[in-house]
C-alpha cells in the first residue's frame, strides 16, 4: 500500500514505486505516509505495527478499516479487497467484522458504562435485551462487574480504556484494531492492560493489529512485528527475531535498549547436553562418559529421550568400588526442569538453586536441550562481548560461579 497526501497523490506513488526517494516527492508537493507497506496478518494473532512518532503506523491503520482509502494498493480482510467498498458497505464492515479501539477512550461522556459498551450492538439494530446482555458479559471480562450504571467520569483513565475495550469485544468482530490504546496510561496501569489484553486474547482469539510507539510494549504482547521507519516497513518478524537478528543499523540501535530477558525465552538459549546416557547403561558407561567430556553429572534419558534424572561423578564412583551394574539406585530425581517457553529472567532463581544445567522439557518431559549457567550469563550479553550486569540479581545468584564435585559427590560451588 501507498498513502500520498498533496498535490497530485497518484503520481507520486508512482514515482515512489519507481524508485523516488520520500524527500524527492516532498519537493514536488506531496507528503509520502506510507510507501510500499505489504505485510499479511494470520487469523487469531495479534500483529504489532510499530515506529516513532511519523513512521506512519497510525496512518497505516485508518486504511485498514477504510478510513482512508490508499492511493495505492490494496487492504483485503477475508480475501475481500476493502479499499473499492462504497461507504454504506464499509460501514456494514466495521459493524461485522472490524473493530477499533482509540487512544483517548472515545467514550460517551452522558452514557453510562453500560450503554457505552452496549453502543456498537446499538448501531446494528440489535434488541435492547441482547445488547444489554452482551455488554455485561464483555464488562465482566474485562474487570467492570458492578460499575455498569457508573458514568465515565466517575471511572479512572485505565477503567475508561477498560469500557472501550469491552465495547470492540461486545461487537462481536473478527478484527481489532488498536491505535495506542495503552499509551495515554500511566505505567503500572500499561502494563495490567497488557497483562489483561493478552488474556482475554488467550480466551477469545481476535485478529489484532495494534499500533505503539513502545517497543517493550511491542515485544510483549505481538506475535509478530512491523517496524516502521519513514513510512516504510523495515523489518517483519517475532519479537526474537528482531531482538537477535535486526535487519539494519536502525533497528538495531532501536531494540538496544531493550531487556533481552523479558523477550528471550530458554528455546532461544538452550544448547544441546554435552552428553547424555541411557537409562539402561551402566556405572562404567556413566563415569567413562563423564571423564570423556570434563564433566560431573549425566542427564540419563529413556527410550524415548523422557528425562530419568542425573547421576553425579562421586555416586558413580562409588558404585563402581561396589560392583554394582544398573543406574537405578543412583538417579538423582530432584532435578530442575523448566519449559521452553520460560523467559530468562525467570531462569536465574531456578539457576541458582542446582549445580547441573537448567533442563529443559516439553510437556512429555522429553528433554529438549541444558541451559548452563555460562549460557544464560551470554544471554544477557546484548550481542556484545561485555556481560550486561544485571540490575536485581535473585538471592544467592552469583553468574560467576563454577561447580566442582568432590570424589565423596559432594557439590562445591565457588567463585
Amino acid at each position: 500500500m501507498y498513502k500520498v497526501f498533496g498535490r497530485r497523490p497518484e503520481q507520486a506513488a508512482k514515482a515512489l514505486a519507481s524508485g523516488a526517494s520520500r524527500e524527492q516527492v516532498r519537493a514536488q508537493g506531496a507528503t509520502a505516509a506510507v510507501i510500499d507497506a505489504s505485510f499479511e496478518v494470520a487469523p487469531g494473532e495479534i500483529f504489532v505495527v510499530m515506529g516513532l512518532s511519523g513512521s506512519g503506523k497510525s496512518t497505516l491503520i485508518r486504511m485498514l478499516n477504510g478510513l482512508w482509502r490508499p492511493t495505492a494498493g490494496t487492504v483485503e480482510i477475508d480475501g475481500i479487497d476493502i479499499s473499492k467498498m462504497r461507504p454504506k458497505q464499509l460501514r456494514e464492515l466495521r459493524q461485522r467484522k472490524v473493530s477499533m479501539v482509540f487512544q483517548h477512550f472515545a467514550l460517551l461522556p452522558h452514557r453510562t458504562v453500560l450503554d457505552n459498551a452496549a453502543y456498537p450492538l446499538e448501531v446494528k439494530g440489535e434488541p435492547t435485551a441482547v445488547r444489554r446482555q452482551k455488554a455485561r458479559e464483555a464488562l465482566a471480562m474485562v474487570g467492570l462487574e458492578g460499575w455498569e450504571e457508573s458514568l465515565p467520569s466517575q471511572l479512572s483513565g485505565g477503567m475508561q480504556q477498560r469500557v472501550g475495550l469491552a465495547r470492540a469485544f461486545a461487537a462481536g468482530t473478527d478484527v481489532l484494531l488498536m491505535d495506542e490504546a495503552f499509551s495515554a496510561l500511566d505505567p503500572l496501569i500499561r502494563r495490567d492492560m497488557q497483562t489483561q489484553l493478552l488474556e482475554l486474547q488467550s480466551r477469545l482469539g481476535k485478529t489484532i493489529v495494534f499500533i505503539t510507539h513502545d517497543l517493550n510494549e511491542a515485544m510483549r504482547v505481538g506475535d509478530h512485528i512491523a517496524v516502521m521507519r519513514d513510512g516504510r516497513i523495515v523489518q517483519i518478524g517475532t519479537a526474537e527475531e528482531i531482538l537477535t537478528d535486526p535487519a539494519n543499523d536502525y533497528v538495531a540501535q532501536f531494540v538496544a535498549d531493550v531487556d533481552r530477558t523479558r523477550v528471550l525465552t530458554a528455546s532461544s538459549i538452550m544448547e544441546p547436553p554435552v552428553a547424555t546416557i541411557g537409562v539402561g547403561g551402566g556405572p562404567r558407561a556413566a563415569a567413562k562418559t563423564m571423564r570423556e567430556n570434563q564433566i560431573s553429572a549425566l542427564f540419563v534419558l529413556g527410550r524415548d529421550r523422557t528425562l530419568a534424572g542425573v547421576v553425579r561423578e562421586g555416586p558413580t564412583s562409588e558404585a563402581l568400588r561396589h560392583g554394582e551394574s544398573s543406574l537405578s539406585s543412583l538417579l538423582d530425581h530432584d532435578i530442575v526442569k523448566i519449559g521452553p517457553d520460560t523467559p530468562v529472567a525467570d531462569l536465574f532463581a531456578p539457576a541458582a538453586e542446582t549445580p547441573v544445567p537448567l533442563a529443559v522439557v516439553d510437556d512429555d518431559d522429553k528433554l529438549l536441550g541444558v541451559i548452563p549457567r555460562v549460557t544464560l550469563l551470554a544471554a544477557l550479553g546484548n550481542g556484545s562481548e561485555e556481560p550486561v550486569p544485571l540490575d536485581d540479581p535473585p538471592p544467592g545468584f552469583d553468574p560467576t560461579a563454577s561447580v566442582s564435585v568432590d570424589r565423596e559427590g559432594d557439590a562445591d560451588v565457588s567463585a
